[in-house]
């Protein structure tokens, strides 16, 4: 005796291309998201060396100030002077000021009066934590 089985119709009717049209737009998203995450870190600058650094990774409440080998400050890409960098910072502070991070990079032939005016600058906007990134290769 023959068994008929009978096959549902609600696999036939389901349209994937509203799914499709999602995950293409969470991947464009995070690869987007991603590239300005990078901007940066793309100062061109010789970080100093220390042996027990770890990578960094970028939180979404760091602001990254970037010390050129002359002294020159570059927030997201743009030159800055003490008194601008001076409103970005206490601008960040006011947006978040429980949990703003300031990341300092410098690169490992700049004076260190400018490194110092920038943590002076943090600690009288009163920023909760700053600190500053090193390569965790040894220097040559």
């Amino acid at each position: 005796m023959a068994i008929t089985i009978r096959k549902g119709k609600a696999l036939e009717t389901l349209n994937l291309t509203p799914l499709i049209d999602v995950v293409f737009l969470l991947l464009i998203f995070f690869l987007v998201a991603t590239r300005f995450a990078q901007e940066d870190r793309e100062l061109p600058v010789q970080l100093p060396s220390a042996s027990k650094a770890l990578p960094m990774t970028m939180e979404p409440n760091e602001l990254v100030i970037n010390v050129d080998t002359h002294g020159v400050y570059v927030v997201r890409g743009t030159p800055m002077t003490v008194e601008a960098l001076e409103e970005v910072v206490s601008k960040a502070v006011a947006d978040n000021p429980i949990h703003q991070v300031v990341v300092i990079r410098s690169d490992r032939s700049t004076a260190v009066q400018s490194v110092v005016t920038i943590m002076d600058l943090c600690t009288k906007l009163k920023v909760p934590s700053y600190k500053i990134s090193t390569d965790a290769t040894p220097a040559s």
